[in-house]
Protein backbone atom coordinates (compact mmCIF):
# COMPACT_ATOMS: atom_id res chain seq x y z
CA UNK A 1 0.00 0.00 0.00
CA UNK A 2 1.29 3.53 -1.08
CA UNK A 3 0.64 5.91 1.67
CA UNK A 4 -2.17 7.68 -0.42
CA UNK A 5 -3.88 4.52 -0.41
CA UNK A 6 -3.21 3.18 -4.15
CA UNK A 7 -1.92 -0.57 -4.06
CA UNK A 8 0.79 -0.19 -6.78
CA UNK A 9 2.33 -3.66 -8.78
CA UNK A 10 5.90 -2.09 -10.27
CA UNK A 11 9.24 -3.65 -11.29
CA UNK A 12 12.63 -1.31 -10.35
CA UNK A 13 13.20 -1.03 -14.14
CA UNK A 14 10.38 1.78 -13.79
CA UNK A 15 10.33 4.97 -11.84
CA UNK A 16 8.13 4.73 -8.64
CA UNK A 17 7.53 8.31 -9.48
CA UNK A 18 5.79 7.50 -12.71
CA UNK A 19 3.65 5.50 -10.62
CA UNK A 20 2.71 8.03 -8.25
CA UNK A 21 2.52 10.05 -11.42
CA UNK A 22 -0.34 7.95 -12.97
CA UNK A 23 -1.99 7.66 -9.44
CA UNK A 24 -1.95 11.29 -9.31
CA UNK A 25 -3.17 11.67 -13.02
CA UNK A 26 -6.33 9.64 -12.30
CA UNK A 27 -7.11 12.22 -9.31
CA UNK A 28 -6.22 15.08 -11.55
CA UNK A 29 -3.10 15.72 -10.05
CA UNK A 30 -1.57 18.99 -12.51
CA UNK A 31 1.56 18.91 -11.06
CA UNK A 32 2.36 15.75 -12.22
CA UNK A 33 0.94 16.14 -15.95
CA UNK A 34 3.26 18.90 -15.96
CA UNK A 35 5.92 16.76 -14.57
CA UNK A 36 5.14 14.37 -17.54
CA UNK A 37 5.03 17.12 -20.21
CA UNK A 38 8.63 18.03 -19.56
CA UNK A 39 9.64 14.13 -19.70
CA UNK A 40 11.54 12.77 -23.21
CA UNK A 41 9.43 9.76 -22.43
CA UNK A 42 7.02 9.15 -23.98
CA UNK A 43 4.10 8.00 -21.12
CA UNK A 44 0.03 7.56 -21.33
CA UNK A 45 -2.55 6.26 -18.80
CA UNK A 46 -6.02 4.19 -19.54
CA UNK A 47 -8.98 3.11 -17.17
CA UNK A 48 -9.54 0.27 -16.37
CA UNK A 49 -11.27 -0.71 -19.46
CA UNK A 50 -8.32 0.50 -21.46
CA UNK A 51 -9.65 3.78 -22.95
CA UNK A 52 -6.49 6.13 -22.93
CA UNK A 53 -7.10 8.77 -20.33
CA UNK A 54 -4.09 11.15 -20.57
CA UNK A 55 -0.89 10.74 -23.34
CA UNK A 56 1.77 13.77 -22.81
CA UNK A 57 3.79 15.33 -26.18
CA UNK A 58 6.66 12.20 -26.54
CA UNK A 59 3.85 9.71 -26.90
CA UNK A 60 2.08 11.86 -29.48
CA UNK A 61 5.56 12.23 -31.18
CA UNK A 62 6.04 9.08 -31.02
CA UNK A 63 2.73 7.49 -32.05
CA UNK A 64 2.22 10.67 -34.88
CA UNK A 65 -0.97 11.10 -34.24
CA UNK A 66 -3.44 12.39 -31.28
CA UNK A 67 -5.89 9.78 -30.14
CA UNK A 68 -8.81 10.62 -28.83
CA UNK A 69 -9.09 10.38 -24.86
CA UNK A 70 -12.15 8.07 -23.74
CA UNK A 71 -12.58 6.39 -27.02
CA UNK A 72 -8.92 5.07 -28.29
CA UNK A 73 -8.10 1.63 -26.36
CA UNK A 74 -5.32 0.12 -24.98
CA UNK A 75 -2.02 2.13 -27.52
CA UNK A 76 -2.22 5.80 -29.58
CA UNK A 77 -0.27 3.80 -32.51
CA UNK A 78 -1.93 4.12 -35.57
CA UNK A 79 -0.50 0.09 -36.24
CA UNK A 80 1.01 -1.90 -34.54
CA UNK A 81 3.60 -5.30 -35.05
CA UNK A 82 5.54 -7.69 -33.26
CA UNK A 83 9.36 -7.33 -34.01
CA UNK A 84 9.38 -10.09 -36.68
CA UNK A 85 6.70 -8.25 -38.41
CA UNK A 86 3.49 -9.96 -38.23
CA UNK A 87 0.49 -7.52 -36.73
CA UNK A 88 -0.17 -7.00 -33.65
CA UNK A 89 -4.05 -6.42 -32.69
CA UNK A 90 -4.59 -3.36 -30.53
CA UNK A 91 -6.41 -5.85 -27.91
CA UNK A 92 -3.33 -7.85 -27.50
CA UNK A 93 -0.47 -5.12 -27.06
CA UNK A 94 1.84 -5.11 -23.78
CA UNK A 95 -0.73 -2.67 -22.12
CA UNK A 96 -4.10 -4.61 -23.03
CA UNK A 97 -2.44 -7.96 -21.68
CA UNK A 98 -1.41 -5.58 -18.15
CA UNK A 99 -4.47 -4.87 -17.96
CA UNK A 100 -6.39 -7.79 -18.50
CA UNK A 101 -3.93 -9.91 -16.59
CA UNK A 102 -3.71 -7.63 -13.92
CA UNK A 103 -0.08 -7.27 -13.53
CA UNK A 104 2.80 -5.75 -14.95
CA UNK A 105 4.38 -6.63 -18.42
CA UNK A 106 7.63 -6.51 -18.88
CA UNK A 107 10.43 -8.03 -21.11
CA UNK A 108 8.23 -7.58 -24.49
CA UNK A 109 9.27 -5.55 -27.57
CA UNK A 110 6.49 -4.14 -30.36
CA UNK A 111 6.31 -1.57 -33.44
CA UNK A 112 4.56 1.44 -33.67
CA UNK A 113 3.87 2.45 -37.28
CA UNK A 114 2.67 5.87 -37.61
CA UNK A 115 0.51 7.58 -40.13
CA UNK A 116 3.55 8.73 -42.06
CA UNK A 117 4.63 5.06 -42.36
CA UNK A 118 7.54 5.21 -40.52
CA UNK A 119 8.17 2.43 -37.77
CA UNK A 120 9.08 2.75 -33.97
CA UNK A 121 10.48 0.00 -32.07
CA UNK A 122 9.82 0.19 -28.41
CA UNK A 123 10.02 -1.40 -25.08
CA UNK A 124 6.50 -0.61 -23.24
CA UNK A 125 6.45 -0.71 -19.30
CA UNK A 126 2.69 -1.11 -18.44
CA UNK A 127 1.74 -1.41 -14.72
CA UNK A 128 -1.71 -1.84 -13.51
CA UNK A 129 -2.95 0.73 -11.15
CA UNK A 130 -5.18 -0.66 -7.55
CA UNK A 131 -6.93 1.39 -5.37
CA UNK A 132 -6.84 0.99 -1.77
CA UNK A 133 -9.51 -1.97 -1.99
CA UNK A 134 -7.71 -3.67 -4.46
CA UNK A 135 -10.03 -2.43 -7.14
CA UNK A 136 -8.18 -2.17 -10.84
CA UNK A 137 -8.61 1.53 -12.09
CA UNK A 138 -6.17 1.91 -14.41
CA UNK A 139 -2.95 1.50 -15.97
CA UNK A 140 0.26 3.62 -16.47
CA UNK A 141 2.51 3.08 -19.76
CA UNK A 142 5.91 3.95 -20.42
CA UNK A 143 7.00 3.66 -24.07
CA UNK A 144 11.17 3.50 -25.00
CA UNK A 145 12.22 4.17 -28.57
CA UNK A 146 14.90 2.10 -29.29
CA UNK A 147 15.20 3.08 -32.62
CA UNK A 148 18.94 4.11 -32.42
CA UNK A 149 19.65 0.69 -30.56
CA UNK A 150 17.66 -1.57 -32.84
CA UNK A 151 20.17 0.31 -35.87
CA UNK A 152 23.29 0.00 -33.08
CA UNK A 153 22.16 -3.59 -33.18
CA UNK A 154 22.07 -4.25 -36.67
CA UNK A 155 25.30 -2.42 -37.79
CA UNK A 156 26.97 -4.71 -35.17
CA UNK A 157 25.37 -7.71 -36.21
CA UNK A 158 25.75 -6.68 -40.38
CA UNK A 159 29.60 -5.96 -39.53
CA UNK A 160 30.00 -9.38 -37.77
CA UNK A 161 28.40 -11.46 -40.49
CA UNK A 162 31.30 -9.81 -42.87
CA UNK A 163 34.01 -10.33 -40.48
CA UNK A 164 32.73 -13.80 -40.01
CA UNK A 165 32.27 -14.99 -43.34
CA UNK A 166 35.34 -12.89 -45.42
CA UNK A 167 37.67 -14.77 -47.10
CA UNK A 168 40.81 -12.54 -45.57
CA UNK A 169 42.07 -13.56 -41.92
CA UNK A 170 40.22 -10.97 -39.45
CA UNK A 171 41.88 -10.94 -36.26
CA UNK A 172 41.72 -8.48 -33.14
CA UNK A 173 43.96 -8.65 -30.29
CA UNK A 174 44.38 -6.15 -26.62
CA UNK A 175 47.68 -3.80 -26.27
CA UNK A 176 49.73 -6.69 -25.12
CA UNK A 177 49.17 -8.62 -28.57
CA UNK A 178 46.96 -11.48 -26.76
CA UNK A 179 44.37 -12.59 -29.35
CA UNK A 180 40.84 -11.85 -28.34
CA UNK A 181 38.86 -12.52 -31.68
CA UNK A 182 39.57 -14.70 -34.93
CA UNK A 183 37.47 -15.12 -37.60
CA UNK A 184 37.25 -18.36 -40.32
CA UNK A 185 39.61 -16.72 -42.38
CA UNK A 186 42.11 -16.67 -39.90
CA UNK A 187 41.22 -20.46 -39.59
CA UNK A 188 41.87 -21.22 -43.18
CA UNK A 189 44.79 -18.98 -43.23
CA UNK A 190 46.54 -19.78 -40.26
CA UNK A 191 44.81 -23.42 -39.38
CA UNK A 192 44.03 -22.66 -35.66
CA UNK A 193 40.54 -22.74 -34.61
CA UNK A 194 39.07 -20.11 -32.99
CA UNK A 195 39.45 -22.01 -29.53
CA UNK A 196 42.78 -22.32 -29.89
CA UNK A 197 44.09 -19.02 -30.98
CA UNK A 198 41.57 -16.97 -28.78
CA UNK A 199 43.83 -15.90 -25.34
CA UNK A 200 46.83 -17.12 -27.13
CA UNK A 201 49.14 -14.24 -27.86
CA UNK A 202 49.67 -13.25 -31.64
CA UNK A 203 53.39 -13.92 -31.72
CA UNK A 204 52.32 -17.45 -32.14
CA UNK A 205 51.92 -16.53 -35.44
CA UNK A 206 55.54 -15.20 -36.44
CA UNK A 207 58.55 -16.84 -37.00
CA UNK A 208 61.49 -16.48 -34.40
CA UNK A 209 63.48 -14.23 -36.65
CA UNK A 210 60.67 -11.64 -36.85
CA UNK A 211 59.19 -11.17 -33.90
CA UNK A 212 60.76 -7.82 -33.40
CA UNK A 213 58.09 -6.64 -35.73
CA UNK A 214 55.26 -7.16 -33.29
CA UNK A 215 56.54 -4.99 -30.83
CA UNK A 216 56.94 -1.96 -33.40
CA UNK A 217 53.55 -2.66 -34.89
CA UNK A 218 52.40 -2.52 -31.20
CA UNK A 219 54.15 0.41 -30.41
CA UNK A 220 52.60 1.93 -33.70
CA UNK A 221 49.15 1.21 -32.57
CA UNK A 222 49.48 2.81 -29.08
CA UNK A 223 50.68 5.92 -30.78
CA UNK A 224 47.36 5.63 -32.52
CA UNK A 225 49.01 5.15 -35.96
CA UNK A 226 47.32 3.32 -39.15
CA UNK A 227 49.51 0.29 -40.64
CA UNK A 228 48.05 -0.45 -44.13
CA UNK A 229 49.66 -3.27 -46.51
CA UNK A 230 52.84 -4.33 -44.99
CA UNK A 231 54.03 -6.96 -46.06
CA UNK A 232 55.93 -10.21 -44.03
CA UNK A 233 56.14 -13.33 -43.19
CA UNK A 234 53.60 -15.51 -40.82
CA UNK A 235 53.70 -19.36 -39.64
CA UNK A 236 50.84 -21.40 -39.79
CA UNK A 237 49.73 -24.15 -37.35
CA UNK A 238 51.47 -27.01 -39.31
CA UNK A 239 55.08 -25.25 -39.36
CA UNK A 240 54.77 -23.77 -42.96
CA UNK A 241 55.19 -20.19 -43.73
CA UNK A 242 53.25 -17.80 -45.65
CA UNK A 243 53.46 -14.58 -47.67
CA UNK A 244 50.99 -12.13 -45.84
CA UNK A 245 50.16 -8.46 -46.65
CA UNK A 246 48.71 -7.18 -43.50
CA UNK A 247 46.68 -3.83 -42.63
CA UNK A 248 46.33 -2.86 -38.38
CA UNK A 249 43.98 -0.22 -37.10
CA UNK A 250 43.91 0.72 -33.76
CA UNK A 251 40.29 -0.59 -31.76
CA UNK A 252 39.08 2.66 -29.24
CA UNK A 253 36.98 1.98 -26.22
CA UNK A 254 33.53 4.09 -25.82
CA UNK A 255 35.96 6.94 -23.91
CA UNK A 256 38.37 7.09 -27.07
CA UNK A 257 40.92 5.27 -25.52
CA UNK A 258 43.05 2.70 -27.83
CA UNK A 259 42.35 -0.76 -26.29
CA UNK A 260 43.57 -3.04 -29.07
CA UNK A 261 44.06 -3.42 -32.30
CA UNK A 262 42.33 -5.38 -35.46
CA UNK A 263 44.45 -6.91 -38.07
CA UNK A 264 43.93 -7.72 -41.39
CA UNK A 265 46.23 -10.33 -43.13
CA UNK A 266 45.42 -11.57 -46.78
CA UNK A 267 47.63 -14.27 -48.46
CA UNK A 268 49.95 -13.06 -50.79
CA UNK A 269 52.15 -16.79 -51.60
CA UNK A 270 50.80 -17.30 -55.06
CA UNK A 271 50.93 -13.36 -55.92
CA UNK A 272 54.66 -13.74 -54.53
CA UNK A 273 55.56 -17.01 -56.41
CA UNK A 274 54.18 -15.41 -59.39
CA UNK A 275 56.39 -12.33 -58.93
CA UNK A 276 59.69 -14.61 -58.56
CA UNK A 277 58.39 -16.19 -61.89
CA UNK A 278 58.14 -13.21 -63.54
CA UNK A 279 61.42 -12.03 -62.91
CA UNK A 280 63.06 -15.37 -64.28
CA UNK A 281 61.84 -14.66 -67.25
CA UNK A 282 62.55 -10.70 -67.14
CA UNK A 283 65.96 -11.13 -66.40
CA UNK A 284 66.10 -14.00 -68.96
CA UNK A 285 64.85 -11.30 -71.19
CA UNK A 286 67.14 -9.20 -70.60
CA UNK A 287 70.72 -11.05 -70.96
CA UNK A 288 68.88 -12.05 -74.14
CA UNK A 289 68.64 -8.95 -75.28
CA UNK A 290 72.10 -8.19 -74.33
CA UNK A 291 73.26 -11.15 -76.06
CA UNK A 292 72.03 -9.96 -79.21
CA UNK A 293 73.21 -6.38 -78.82
CA UNK A 294 76.58 -8.05 -78.21
CA UNK A 295 76.62 -10.20 -81.22
CA UNK A 296 75.28 -6.99 -83.51
CA UNK A 297 78.18 -4.88 -82.35
CA UNK A 298 80.39 -7.75 -82.92
CA UNK A 299 79.20 -8.32 -86.40
CA UNK A 300 79.04 -5.15 -87.14
CA UNK A 301 82.87 -4.08 -86.26
CA UNK A 302 84.30 -7.26 -88.15
CA UNK A 303 81.86 -5.95 -91.02
CA UNK A 304 81.45 -2.56 -91.46
CA UNK A 305 84.29 -0.40 -93.08
CA UNK A 306 83.93 2.66 -91.22
CA UNK A 307 86.29 4.63 -88.74
CA UNK A 308 86.87 4.46 -85.69
CA UNK A 309 84.93 7.29 -84.57
CA UNK A 310 82.11 5.79 -86.12
CA UNK A 311 82.61 2.23 -84.93
CA UNK A 312 82.56 4.04 -80.94
CA UNK A 313 79.34 5.78 -82.03
CA UNK A 314 78.09 2.61 -83.04
CA UNK A 315 78.68 1.03 -80.04
CA UNK A 316 77.57 3.88 -77.90
CA UNK A 317 74.12 3.89 -79.62
CA UNK A 318 73.77 -0.12 -78.87
CA UNK A 319 74.66 0.52 -75.20
CA UNK A 320 72.08 3.29 -74.59
CA UNK A 321 69.44 1.26 -75.96
CA UNK A 322 70.74 -1.70 -73.71
CA UNK A 323 70.38 0.72 -70.45
CA UNK A 324 66.78 1.80 -71.96
CA UNK A 325 65.98 -2.16 -71.70
CA UNK A 326 67.63 -2.43 -68.20
CA UNK A 327 64.69 0.25 -66.86
CA UNK A 328 62.34 -2.59 -67.25
CA UNK A 329 61.45 -4.43 -64.41
CA UNK A 330 58.77 -6.94 -63.13
CA UNK A 331 56.30 -4.40 -61.69
CA UNK A 332 56.57 -2.11 -64.71
CA UNK A 333 57.52 -3.95 -67.71
CA UNK A 334 55.44 -1.79 -70.22
CA UNK A 335 56.37 1.52 -68.99
CA UNK A 336 59.43 3.21 -67.07
CA UNK A 337 59.47 6.40 -65.16
CA UNK A 338 61.13 9.36 -66.98
CA UNK A 339 63.42 10.65 -63.97
CA UNK A 340 64.85 7.25 -64.50
CA UNK A 341 65.04 7.35 -68.60
CA UNK A 342 67.30 10.51 -68.11
CA UNK A 343 69.36 9.29 -65.69
CA UNK A 344 70.04 6.13 -67.27
CA UNK A 345 70.43 8.21 -70.83
CA UNK A 346 73.03 10.57 -69.33
CA UNK A 347 74.62 8.23 -67.21
CA UNK A 348 77.94 8.08 -69.66
CA UNK A 349 78.05 11.90 -69.61
CA UNK A 350 77.48 13.28 -66.07
CA UNK A 351 79.52 10.85 -64.90
CA UNK A 352 82.39 13.49 -66.41
CA UNK A 353 80.40 16.65 -65.99
CA UNK A 354 77.78 15.93 -63.32
CA UNK A 355 77.67 20.12 -62.07
CA UNK A 356 77.24 20.86 -65.70
CA UNK A 357 73.31 18.96 -65.93
CA UNK A 358 70.30 20.44 -64.50
CA UNK A 359 67.81 17.87 -64.16
CA UNK A 360 64.04 18.52 -62.82
CA UNK A 361 60.55 17.27 -62.77
CA UNK A 362 58.22 15.65 -61.37
CA UNK A 363 59.01 12.18 -60.47
CA UNK A 364 55.41 10.29 -60.71
CA UNK A 365 55.85 10.69 -64.35
CA UNK A 366 55.50 7.79 -66.82
CA UNK A 367 55.79 7.00 -70.22
CA UNK A 368 55.38 3.54 -72.37
CA UNK A 369 58.58 1.06 -72.69
CA UNK A 370 58.69 2.20 -76.60
CA UNK A 371 59.10 5.68 -75.54
CA UNK A 372 61.50 4.91 -72.81
CA UNK A 373 63.79 3.56 -75.62
CA UNK A 374 63.25 6.38 -78.11
CA UNK A 375 63.67 8.83 -75.57
CA UNK A 376 66.99 7.14 -74.35
CA UNK A 377 68.30 7.37 -77.78
CA UNK A 378 67.27 10.64 -78.50
CA UNK A 379 69.14 12.38 -75.09
CA UNK A 380 72.25 9.77 -76.05
CA UNK A 381 72.27 11.63 -79.58
CA UNK A 382 71.94 15.19 -77.91
CA UNK A 383 74.28 14.48 -75.20
CA UNK A 384 76.83 13.21 -77.61
CA UNK A 385 76.54 15.77 -80.00
CA UNK A 386 76.51 18.54 -77.07
CA UNK A 387 79.96 16.92 -76.35
CA UNK A 388 81.49 17.43 -79.19
CA UNK A 389 79.86 20.42 -80.57
CA UNK A 390 77.67 22.72 -77.76
CA UNK A 391 77.53 22.93 -74.15
CA UNK A 392 79.54 20.46 -73.14
CA UNK A 393 82.49 20.77 -75.62
CA UNK A 394 84.23 23.72 -73.31
CA UNK A 395 84.64 24.09 -69.56
CA UNK A 396 81.41 26.44 -68.59
CA UNK A 397 78.43 25.16 -70.97
CA UNK A 398 75.52 23.64 -68.90
CA UNK A 399 72.29 21.28 -70.01
CA UNK A 400 68.97 21.97 -68.74
CA UNK A 401 66.36 19.37 -68.71
CA UNK A 402 63.22 19.27 -67.70
CA UNK A 403 60.12 17.46 -67.85
CA UNK A 404 56.12 17.58 -67.43
CA UNK A 405 52.36 16.60 -68.44
CA UNK A 406 50.53 18.88 -70.27
CA UNK A 407 47.03 19.00 -71.51
CA UNK A 408 46.48 20.06 -75.73
CA UNK A 409 43.50 18.64 -77.66
CA UNK A 410 41.82 17.16 -74.37
CA UNK A 411 44.43 14.82 -74.22
CA UNK A 412 47.78 14.00 -71.72
CA UNK A 413 51.19 14.76 -73.10
CA UNK A 414 54.72 14.56 -72.12
CA UNK A 415 56.83 17.71 -72.54
CA UNK A 416 60.24 17.55 -72.19
CA UNK A 417 62.79 20.25 -73.16
CA UNK A 418 66.67 20.23 -73.53
CA UNK A 419 68.29 23.52 -73.48
CA UNK A 420 72.03 24.06 -73.67
CA UNK A 421 73.59 27.61 -72.92
CA UNK A 422 77.43 28.64 -72.36
CA UNK A 423 78.47 26.09 -74.94
CA UNK A 424 80.52 27.70 -78.46
CA UNK A 425 77.97 29.51 -80.45
CA UNK A 426 75.37 27.01 -82.59
CA UNK A 427 74.94 26.91 -86.06
CA UNK A 428 72.17 24.28 -87.73
CA UNK A 429 73.76 21.59 -89.64
CA UNK A 430 74.47 21.31 -93.35
CA UNK A 431 73.25 17.74 -93.63
CA UNK A 432 70.78 15.53 -91.30
CA UNK A 433 72.71 13.16 -89.15
CA UNK A 434 71.34 9.56 -87.13
CA UNK A 435 70.54 11.93 -84.30
CA UNK A 436 68.19 14.15 -86.49
CA UNK A 437 66.90 11.23 -88.16
CA UNK A 438 65.86 9.21 -84.99
CA UNK A 439 64.13 12.07 -83.48
CA UNK A 440 61.95 13.61 -86.69
CA UNK A 441 61.53 9.55 -88.13
CA UNK A 442 61.01 7.34 -85.80
CA UNK A 443 59.46 10.18 -82.49
CA UNK A 444 56.86 10.68 -85.03
CA UNK A 445 55.54 7.52 -86.06
CA UNK A 446 54.87 6.92 -81.92
CA UNK A 447 52.61 10.39 -82.66
CA UNK A 448 55.69 12.49 -80.97
CA UNK A 449 56.77 15.71 -82.01
CA UNK A 450 60.53 17.26 -82.09
CA UNK A 451 61.59 20.65 -82.29
CA UNK A 452 65.17 21.83 -82.91
CA UNK A 453 65.90 25.11 -82.80
CA UNK A 454 69.97 26.14 -83.18
CA UNK A 455 70.00 29.02 -81.63
CA UNK A 456 72.77 31.19 -80.81
CA UNK A 457 73.34 30.35 -77.53
CA UNK A 458 73.02 27.42 -77.69
CA UNK A 459 70.50 24.08 -78.54
CA UNK A 460 67.14 23.87 -77.53
CA UNK A 461 65.41 19.92 -77.99
CA UNK A 462 61.80 20.32 -77.21
CA UNK A 463 59.48 16.76 -77.24
CA UNK A 464 56.51 16.26 -77.11
CA UNK A 465 54.84 12.30 -76.63
CA UNK A 466 51.69 11.02 -75.96
CA UNK A 467 51.42 10.04 -72.44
Amino acid sequence: MSGDGIELHSELELPRFLLKAGEAITRGDHYFRDVLEALPAAIYTTDAAGRITYYNQAAALLWGQRPELGESEWCGSWKLYWPDGRPLPHDQCPMALAIKEGRPNRGMEAVAERPDGIKIPFIPYPTPLYDSSGTLVGAVNMLVDITDRKRAEESALRLASIVEFSDDAIISKDLDGVITSWNRGAQALFGYTAREAVGNSVRTLIPPDRLDEESEILARIRRGEHIEHYETVRRRKDGTLIDISLTVSPVKNAAGEIVGASKIARNISERKRAEEALHLIVDESKHRIRNTLATVQAIATQTLHASDEERLAFVARLSALGRAHDLLSVENWSRAKIGDVVNQALAPFRDKAYERFVVEGPEDLWTSSNHASLLTMALHELATNASKYGALANNSGQVRLSWELVSQDQESRLRLCWTESGGPPVTAPSHAGFGSFLMNRVLKAERGEVRLEYKPQGLVATFELTS
